[in-house]
């Protein structure tokens, strides 16, 4: 049994405005619903990244100014599908460095590194499983120069507090002259993203009930998922996004591993995700709070997202 979830399950569940934390939705079938996420046309975020890593990969990577062999560590690696011209590129141009993917399910590790070993068959990849906070400490001792990715708009999943403790963690365990191409979501019509995260097919309401098939299946739990819906909010002026799963039904609901009872009210929300937009002079503070140079922001061409390359200067 997984003792962070229980913990972060009872406490989440215990409380009066209850909540679960995104990083459960990615277990194997999470990661599968997500990967459909990303396909959907109205998820503009994956297009607007793959633009950017497509047509100004040559000036991401002479940003970089590394003059020796480095590592490429992209943290929570998914499917590897923007990154692909990256490495394509790098390996084109034989240019030396080594690929450290990053991720909590062994199956997008194994779905990617096959995939990568098929597609670029002179790629040097050492995947990794796992906590990427931990991963990251062990590969920081090695004095190789590394670039860090952090894509995809993850940041946005933490709080502003968060936001700043990951960054430190980050700086923390990397070297001088170390980047960091972190991906943020800008802000921008609020309908936009609102389609993004509320889709017509309803694909965003099964990545959030399938955390509660994860914790039917590894807690003995009996919830039942159709007495629970979907809603999801944007505040365009905070810039935050924030996902809830409903109750539809005054309900107890058995968590047998846990011994627990949990008592919702009709119409009671759990607390999912946060999904926080950001204006580039927000990006600006943020760098300069946890002591980032900002080198370069390369924007798509509809200016919806960045993909920020900032440098570890000391």
């Amino acid at each position: 049994m997984n003792n962070t979830f229980a913990k972060d399950i009872i406490n989440g569940l215990t409380t009066s405005n209850k909540e679960l934390s995104s990083k459960y939705f990615y277990d194997d079938s999470g990661s599968r619903i997500f990967q459909e996420i990303m396909q959907m046309p109205e998820y503009y975020l994956t297009d607007s990244e793959f633009e950017i890593l497509s047509l100004q990969v040559q000036q991401i990577v002479a940003a970089l100014e590394f003059e020796q062999p480095f590592n490429i560590i992209e943290l929570g690696a998914g499917d590897g599908f923007k990154t692909f011209k990256l490495l394509e590129y790098l390996v084109t141009n034989e240019v030396a460095f080594n690929y450290v993917p990053i991720d909590i399910s062994q199956e997008a590790i194994t779905i990617l590194t096959q995939k990568l070993k098929s597609r670029l068959p002179e790629l040097s990849i050492a995947p990794k499983v796992g906590d990427y906070f931990e991963i990251l400490r062990e590969t920081s001792e090695n004095k190789t120069p590394s670039l860090l990715l952090f894509l995809g708009g993850n940041i946005g999943n933490y709080s502003h507090s968060e936001a700043i403790d990951l960054l430190k963690l980050f700086y923390q365990n990397m070297n001088a002259n170390d980047k960091l191409l972190i991906g943020m979501d800008l802000k921008k019509n609020p309908i936009t993203i609102h389609n993004a995260y509320y889709d017509k097919a309803g694909v965003t309401k099964r990545f959030n009930l399938n955390l509660l098939i994860r914790i039917n299946r590894e807690f003995d739990a009996d919830f039942k998922i159709d007495d629970f819906d979907f809603y999801c909010h944007y505040n365009p002026i905070n810039g935050e996004v924030k996902s809830y799963i409903v109750s539809l039904k005054t309900q107890t609901v058995h968590i047998g591993k846990l011994g627990l009872d949990i008592d919702f009210q009709q119409n009671e929300l759990i607390w999912t995700e946060l999904s926080q937009k950001y204006a580039l002079s927000d990006i600006e503070v943020l760098a300069k709070t946890t002591n980032f140079n900002i080198k370069h922001h390369f924007l798509d061409c509809k200016h919806y997202f960045t993909d920020s390359l900032w440098e570890k200067l000391h």
